[in-house]
């Protein structure tokens, strides 16, 4: 379950994004994005390296509110922070110890699917028309 139910999550947010029409879900996926940059901020377990990424996770929020790809990289600098978190014990939320690693189990999903365009799920599966030569 440490490892499924982060991408189920992570599934899902995509799911629950998807029927947004443009730009209303990008800019929401930035603002996501720059939620959760901030996360950490309170734990205080990485000291003041917390403020410079978020500040960094912020600037790649702004830069996503017109292009999909800066939120995706956001989510990848994210993974990684969690991964940080992780190692160091020092979870992102401090009452569930496995947090940070489901974090960076979910962060990636969400990633994949901002660098592929934030495209709703419909179109992602949809097969491209062939063409009658």
């Amino acid at each position: 379950m440490l490892v499924v139910a982060p991408i189920v999550i992570g599934l899902a947010y995509v799911a629950a994004m998807s029927p947004l029409r443009e730009p209303h879900r990008r800019q929401l996926n930035a603002l996501m994005l720059a939620g959760a940059g901030a996360a950490y901020l309170s734990s205080g377990g990485v000291g003041r390296w917390e403020i410079a990424f978020t500040a960094v996770v912020t600037y790649c929020a702004w830069r996503g509110l017109s292009d999909y790809r800066w939120i995706g990289v956001g989510w990848l600098l994210h993974t990684g922070w969690d991964v940080v978190h992780a190692v160091r014990g020092v979870p992102i939320l401090p009452f569930a110890e496995h947090s940070s690693t489901g974090c960076a189990i979910c962060d990636p999903v969400i990633a994949v699917w901002c660098l592929s365009g934030g495209r709703p799920l419909t179109e992602l599966f949809r097969r491209p028309a062939t063409s009658k030569a």
